[in-house]
């Protein structure tokens, strides 16, 4: 399996650095062979080349079988033109790349129920939630425009969606509902936005393909409320790119912290894109003391999606449960009576797990 590696900025290269440890593990455990190349995005390539996303990096991402991202960005690059943001490079990639699906599993394991922010009776014994986001429409990649000067400025973004584009995430959510507890999610704003009716037409219309699956509908505000009011009632959460930017990073907080929060972004023939959804954090950069188990996490999926390693990926999975049922912590899922560890020795134990 040949993967190409995206370190990036901040935090980036410290979490790769222990999801290598990780797939070393994976590849000495079932005699597989993985191939890397790391190359570069975000601030650091713009430092480097001029740009967030260098042509040889499309080029090595585009013939890999999967690409492994850090985190990119920082305060170092805030000021540049938006052409020039670390983050345009990663629009750009997902764009290259055609994954328009992002799964991003908002997980909490029993023994951080103490790390969310929510009271014990809400969270139950843990919680599952799949929110499955649209990634190449909507607002971020709709038509953008400012005109005028001074006070008398205006700016709009334009929210587009076309059937096609629609239908394509829709079949997604609705296959991973089907292998999960078949309950599936679809939230839009469809009491204002045109777009949105567009939305709920179209996976209504899905939805007659997939008869076993329980299917609602919910406008987002309320959805934002009823993640924090009610989390278990959701499985399998489908919505657009802007809706499910926000909705994924508040489900990542029932889990106690983003740094436990993975993320995969699947096209149709395109190698998959893999992250952590969290930042590059360059405030705590080179202190050992980001979180690597978000990353970790992301590579099970990885195996899984774009490997066909379940084993290796339930393996990674139970490795992590593993570590904190040993009572094992970062610092910012740390609790009273647990310990504390730093970035390296976080992912030796998961590796040594596995």
């Amino acid at each position: 399996m040949k993967i190409a590696l995206i370190p990036g900025d901040g935090i980036g290269p410290e979490i790769i650095k222990q999801a290598l440890k990780v797939l070393d593990a994976v590849s000495n455990k079932y005699n597989v062979e993985f191939t890397y190349e790391e190359v570069l995005m975000g601030g650091i390539a713009i430092d480097e080349t001029g740009v967030p996303l260098p042509e040889e990096t499309l080029k090595v991402c585009k013939k890999s079988d999967a690409v492994l991202l850090g985190a990119v960005g920082g305060e170092k690059w805030d000021n540049l033109p938006g052409h020039l943001r670390p983050e345009t490079g990663l629009l750009g990639l997902r764009k290259a790349l055609g994954v328009f699906a992002n799964l991003r599993p908002a997980i909490l394991f029993p023994q951080l129920k103490e790390a969310s922010t929510l009271k014990e009776e809400v969270l139950g014994d843990g919680l599952n939630v799949m929110v499955v986001r649209e990634l190449t429409g909507g607002l971020y990649f709709g038509e953008k425009k400012r005109v005028g000067q001074g006070n008398s400025q205006k700016a709009w973004d334009t929210m587009i969606y076309s059937v096609e584009e629609i239908e394509r995430i829709t079949r997604v959510a609705f296959e991973l509902a089907m292998n999960r507890n078949k309950k599936l999610t679809s939230v839009d704003k469809a009491n204002v936005l045109e777009s949105s009716r567009l939305w709920r037409e179209v996976v209504t219309k899905v939805a007659e393909d997939y008869p076993e699956v329980t299917v609602n509908h919910m406008y987002v505000d309320n959805a934002a409320m009823q993640l924090i009011r009610n989390p278990k009632q959701f499985d399998v959460i489908v919505t657009e790119n802007m809706f499910g930017d926000i909705l994924s990073d508040e489900a990542s907080m029932l889990t106690g912290s983003l740094g436990m929060l993975p993320s995969a972004s699947l096209g149709k023939e395109n190698p998959g894109l893999y992250e952590p959804v969290h930042g590059s954090a360059p405030d705590i950069a080179g202190q050992d003391k980001a979180n690597p188990i978000a990353t970790i996490m992301s590579v099970a999926m990885m195996l899984r999606h774009s490997g066909g390693m379940e084993d290796a990926a339930r393996d990674i999975e139970n490795a992590v449960s593993k570590v904190l049922d040993m009572g094992y912590r970062t610092g910012d899922i740390m609790q009273p009576g647990m310990k504390q560890v730093g970035t390296e020795k976080m992912g030796e134990l998961i590796a040594g797990e596995i």
